[in-house]
Parts: C-alpha cells; sequence; structure tokens
C-alpha cells in the first residue's frame, strides 16, 4: 500500500523470568509516599500517573458457549488540576441480548488532610449511570468523588462477554505508567498466538498447568505517548500487545476448530447482517424535489453529485462513527438523523435507485487508526462510506461530510486502504468478484494555498495593504470548517493570534458553497514592522499559514503523517517608503530534500520603490517513516529560516 508500512512499531524480545511487581495491589492499600509525591519521577511535566494498570482475562468453555471474564485493576497518582480528566470514567459495552456487562464495580479517592492521615473517599454506586448509545451498546459511566490535586484514584471491575474475543491490552498511555501487566487464563485445548507492538523491554511468560494455560505480560516504567504534529493516530503507536486464537483441538471429544477467520466470510457475514447488507435492499421513499432534479440530468455524475448533496443537505449526523444502521436506514430516514453506519447505507440504497454501481466500502478514519490488511477483524474499522464506480473512475462519497465534494476523497480517509463490500461468490476467483481491498488515493487531490500580498511601508513604519488567499483542495475543505464556527473566530485564529499587531479594516470571502472554485478571502490590513536606529524589519512570510515550523525535536516516535501532497505559494508587491532603501534583496533560493519530495524556491526583485518576491513550495509525499525524521529536521529548520528571514530597510545618507 503505497510503501506505508502498517505495523509501525516490532515486537522487540521477551525477557525469561519471574514476572513480579513492587507495587502493591491491594485495593484500598495505597503507599502514604505515593500521596505525598509531587511529580513523576518518569516525566515531571506529567499531569498524572497511573501506579499500576493490571487485568486478569479467564477464558471459560461450557456446554453452551463460551465465556470471557475480565478483572481490571487501576491505580492512579493525579498531580495537578490538568491530571483530574482522569477521574471521569466511561466504559461502552454491547447491552444486546446481554452479551456484554459490567459487574462488582468498586471506585475510591484517597486523600491526606490536615494531619497527614489518608482520608478514603467511597464511589457511591447510585453515582453510576448506564447510559444507552444505541439499540446495541451501553455506556457505563462516573467520577470519582473528592478528587483534587494530590489524590490518587483506584478502581476495579468484571467484565463478562460471551463473544470469542479477548481485547487488546495496552500498555501505554498518554500519561507515563510505572507497571502494567496482563495476564491471560484458558484451557489448553486453544492455542492463542501474542503479538507485541513495543518499542522498549517487555516481559512476556507462559505456564501450562492443570489443563489451563497462562501467560503473563507485562512492562515497566513507559512513558507517556507524547502528541506530535502530523501523527496519524495514537492507536497506530500506543505499546501494547494483542492475543489471537487460532485454534480448538480437543483429542478426546475428536474436536479439531480452525478459529482463524479470513475477509470473504466476514464480508458474507456482513451481507448477511440485518443491521447491514439487509440494509442496502431498502426502498428509501424519494422525494419529489430529488425525483425532478434527477430527471434533468443524463451524466452519471451529475447524477451521482445530485444525490450526494441531496443526502448533505436532507440528514443531520449526530456525530457517532458506525458501520450499522443501528435504527434501520428507513428509521433514520424518516427522522432526518442518524449515525455515519446509517447515512451512508442511505446514500448507497439512493445512488442505486439512480442507476449507479454503488457499493459499501469498509474504511478507518485517520483519527481511528490504519488498517492492517492481513488481519481480519472489522475492529479495524470505524464507518462505513460509499464506493462509486462510473467507468474507469472510482469515488468515495461521504454523506455526514458537509464540505467536501464528490469528486475529493474524504480528507480523514485519504492515503488508507478500503474493502469493498459485495457479495462473494466462493465459487469463483477473488480477482472475479466486486469485493476486495481497494487503495484509497488520489495524488492530484492536495492540500493547496496561495496568497498575493500588495502593501507599502509609511514612513512611520507600518505595513499596510491587502491579501488576496485562495485555499484549494483540502485546504478549503479545513478552512470551511473553521468558518462555519464563525467570522470573529475565524478571524481571531487566522490573525490577530498569529501576526503581532495586525489590524484588519476590512474582510470578505467568496465561493463558499462552490465546489469547484477556491474559497477566497480578501483582508486589509495594517502590521507595524519592528526598527531599530535608521533600520526597519519586516516578514514577507504572510497569510500562508507557514509561520511556525511545527518540527523542532530532536527525536520523534511517530512517522509523519500528511495525508496527502502540499502546495503553497506565496507572491506580493510592498513599495519601500520614500527616503528609506533596500539594505539587500532576499536571496534567489532554492532547496530540494534528497529524494526531490519536497521543493522550496524563493524569487525576489526590486522595480524602482517595490519590493516583488514569489515563494513556492511543494510536498511530494503524504507520508515519511521515523527513519526520515533527521532528514525533516534539518530540512525544516532552514525552511523556516528562509521563510521568516526579515527583509531589512534603512534610511537613505543625507546627501
Amino acid at each position: 500500500m503505497l510503501g506505508v508500512s502498517l505495523l509501525l512499531l516490532e515486537t522487540t524480545f521477551a525477557q525469561k523470568g519471574k514476572v513480579t511487581t513492587k507495587e502493591t495491589e491491594d485495593f484500598g492499600v495505597v503507599k502514604k509516599e505515593d500521596l505525598l509525591l509531587k511529580e513523576s519521577a518518569l516525566d515531571k511535566s506529567a499531569a498524572a500517573e497511573v501506579i499500576f494498570h493490571t487485568a486478569m482475562q479467564e477464558i471459560g468453555v461450557y456446554d453452551n458457549g463460551i465465556e470471557i471474564i475480565l478483572k481490571v485493576h487501576r491505580r492512579v497518582k493525579i498531580f495537578n488540576d490538568k491530571g483530574l480528566s482522569e477521574a471521569d470514567f466511561k466504559m461502552n459495552y454491547i447491552a444486546r441480548n446481554g452479551i456484554e456487562s459490567i459487574t462488582k464495580l468498586e471506585a475510591q479517592t484517597y486523600n491526606l488532610d490536615a494531619t497527614g492521615n489518608v482520608v478514603i473517599t467511597k464511589l457511591d454506586k447510585k453515582s453510576i449511570f448506564n447510559k444507552k448509545v444505541d439499540n446495541r451498546s451501553n455506556q457505563q459511566i462516573f467520577t470519582f468523588p473528592e478528587v483534587k490535586s494530590g489524590s490518587i484514584i483506584e478502581y476495579k471491575y468484571v467484565f463478562r462477554t460471551s463473544q470469542p474475543y479477548i481485547r487488546n491490552w495496552q500498555f501505554q498511555e498518554d500519561i507515563p505508567v510505572r507497571y502494567s501487566r496482563f495476564q491471560l487464563d484458558y484451557p489448553e485445548e486453544y492455542t492463542i498466538i501474542p503479538m507485541f507492538q513495543t518499542l522498549q523491554e517487555y516481559k512476556h511468560e507462559k505456564k501450562q498447568s492443570a489443563g489451563r494455560v497462562t501467560q503473563t505480560a507485562l512492562m515497566t516504567n513507559i512513558p507517556g505517548l507524547k502528541d506530535e504534529p502530523f501523527i496519524s493516530c495514537y492507536d497506530d503507536y500506543w505499546q501494547k500487545v494483542s492475543f489471537k486464537i487460532t485454534n480448538y483441538y480437543s483429542p478426546a471429544a475428536g474436536v479439531n476448530r480452525n478459529y482463524t477467520v479470513q475477509w470473504p466470510r466476514i464480508v458474507k457475514d456482513l451481507m448477511e447482517d440485518e443491521d447491514f447488507g439487509t440494509q442496502l435492499k431498502r426502498n428509501i421513499p424519494r422525494t419529489k424535489e430529488l425525483d425532478e432534479q434527477l430527471k434533468l440530468l443524463t451524466k452519471p455524475e451529475e447524477k451521482m453529485i445530485a444525490v450526494h448533496k441531496f443526502v448533505k443537505k436532507n440528514m443531520e449526523w449526530d456525530g457517532d462513527y458506525r458501520l450499522y444502521a443501528l435504527n434501520g436506514v428507513k428509521s433514520a430516514w424518516s427522522s432526518k438523523k442518524g449515525n455515519s453506519g446509517e447515512i451512508n447505507l442511505i446514500l448507497i440504497n439512493l445512488l442505486k435507485d439512480a442507476g449507479l454501481k454503488a457499493f459499501p466500502i469498509l474504511v478507518s478514519t485517520r483519527e481511528h487508526g490504519r488498517v492492517n490488511t492481513t488481519d481480519p477483524r472489522l475492529g479495524q474499522f470505524n464507518t462505513v462510506m460509499a464506493y462509486v464506480q462510473i467507468g474507469e473512475k472510482t469515488y468515495y462519497l461521504d454523506g455526514t461530510d458537509q464540505h467536501t465534494p464528490s469528486h475529493v476523497i474524504p480528507d480523514n480517509v485519504m492515503y488508507s486502504e478500503g474493502l469493498v463490500i459485495s457479495q462473494v461468490d466462493f465459487e469463483r476467483s477473488i480477482s472475479e468478484q466486486e469485493w476486495g481491498w481497494v487503495v484509497i488515493w488520489d495524488d492530484k487531490s492536495k492540500y493547496s494555498q496561495r496568497s498575493h500580498v500588495t502593501a507599502s511601508i509609511s514612513p512611520e513604519g507600518v505595513l499596510s495593504g491587502e491579501a488576496y488567499i485562495d485555499c484549494m483542495g483540502y485546504s478549503k475543505t479545513e478552512e470551511l470548517v473553521c468558518w462555519k464556527e464563525g467570522k470573529d473566530k475565524f478571524m481571531e485564529n487566522h490573525f490577530t493570534k498569529t501576526y503581532h499587531g495586525i489590524s484588519v479594516s476590512d474582510f470578505t470571502t467568496n465561493n463558499v458553497d462552490k465546489d469547484s472554485l477556491p474559497f477566497s478571502q480578501k483582508v486589509k490590513f495594517t502590521i507595524p514592522t519592528n526598527s531599530s536606529g535608521d533600520y526597519r524589519y519586516f516578514s514577507i512570510n504572510l497569510f500562508c499559514g507557514l509561520e511556525k515550523n511545527p518540527f523542532i525535536a530532536d527525536t520523534r516516535v511517530s512517522d509523519i503523517f500528511y495525508g496527502h501532497n502540499q502546495g503553497y505559494t506565496l507572491s506580493g508587491s510592498i513599495r519601500i517608503p520614500d527616503g528609506y532603501e533596500l539594505e539587500a534583496l532576499p536571496n534567489n533560493v532554492r532547496m530540494i530534500m534528497p529524494d526531490t519530495s519536497i521543493v522550496v524556491s524563493r524569487v525576489a526583485q526590486q522595480e524602482g520603490p517595490n519590493m516583488q518576491y514569489r515563494i513556492t513550495l511543494d510536498y511530494k509525499r503524504p507520508f515519511y517513516s521515523t527513519d526520515e525524521y533527521p532528514l525533516i529536521l534539518d530540512f525544516h529548520k532552514k525552511l523556516y529560516a528562509m521563510l521568516n528571514e526579515q527583509v531589512v530597510i534603512k534610511k537613505k545618507a543625507r546627501p
């Protein structure tokens, strides 16, 4: 898939030996020195720290099926007010038919009183709430009582499920973790394979006794995963372990079951699911408005755009990403509101009704994480979109996305892989079928922005003039999301907070609702220049969003994921005031990355009192690995030094 490594972190090594912990894990027994602790030894800036997080998952097999019991225990130290969010507990579970449940929940808060004694405040059971998420799932919610800076919070619970699924265990969090352990206990008839995604040392131990197998995996002193610019998704980089059930073999019972599921079976089951495949056969009541539009259109692309716009106009997204139409497409259509699965399955129905070749495509948005095509699991996806084929062209439509036009791939799935869903015929080869994997990528769709400034500097040192800013492609999509928050907020974020001392006297926009045209902005502005004696300084790096270098850390854990190619153009003409002259024109510069994937050039010249300039910057790759970060770091230091280089003018010497 275009060179993207789907498993970004590789297994390190397992240490043999006894697995132990120095932490006291008895519920209700905390160390006073932890309550007195002011900062984390792993990260002095951390707002909180996990003292320990442990779980034991037991698999039991009975005549009526399988039961999995997960016992979880977690203790956290809070250092300051920023860590108070740790006191909010939320957990989803499948409530339908009692498939999953949460029981034996206990939680309490520890503080020190004025005399140094430990005060324990238990969670009142009445403060635990069960919220219905949809017709499949519930969410259990509570907040720890009496939590403040310096508190320790602790909880434990038992989670039960009848689904043959082992949860991934995440050693790492966004705060430091002293100790993290996961134990898996299961009948010896099962073959279960652990798969580690780690950067640092871990321990793995496997024991067998009395017909049971216990695997223990642990890590200690794990730093919090820091936010880094252009990270695709936290979940792609957590240090964690997953377990895969591959086989069940019982010689005594003469049973040998292969649990290795392949994608064709998953696709077939989806097509037969009442909340998915069955919903593709529903007759969505069309309206006169859409029918009248379609009668006037002959080209398939025009019909596709009309249906897409109609769904976006008439359906309200509830903000929930789902694969399924949990309430049914007809119910969602009637209420004009639904989750992403309901809205996009409605879209597919209407596209089919319009005579178009449309299929569901399972995708994982950028925030959800990358998909590993070699690991057949539906949980890797978080939503469904419409996949449309017209001749040799393919389109990816999302009915929840109000700003991306039909011909542009939604940015949150650009440069990923999707699974097209259709009928599976086991008698035919995969190449002969309509379902399968596709690479979601278009090198012509990119993030494009250009700005042109016409300005002059007054004798008092004020730079004033007009700027014209055009945003195209993914830049337009991004800007329209900001614009939706309101003009004042938009101007504050784009001008006031960015340019010191700027004053905007007029601001207008164009083409907000025109898909094929740039989102254009015109701004009249004044910005004071800096001065020192007879010299004045100003920057020509204006109104293109390139003011600050995002890559300043010496090291990096995550890959750099732009998700699209990019192009920037900055141009302008600035009039130098009478009595001043340029000390020197900015040098003409051209810089290129060793692999030619980033190219920047600057050209400047003087015509009479006017200094004219043009800067172009192109990113021709959407992804860079951590191994390439030193090159990216060095290039961007030089790039932003050039972009932010001050132009100097000085008073002319008197004759």
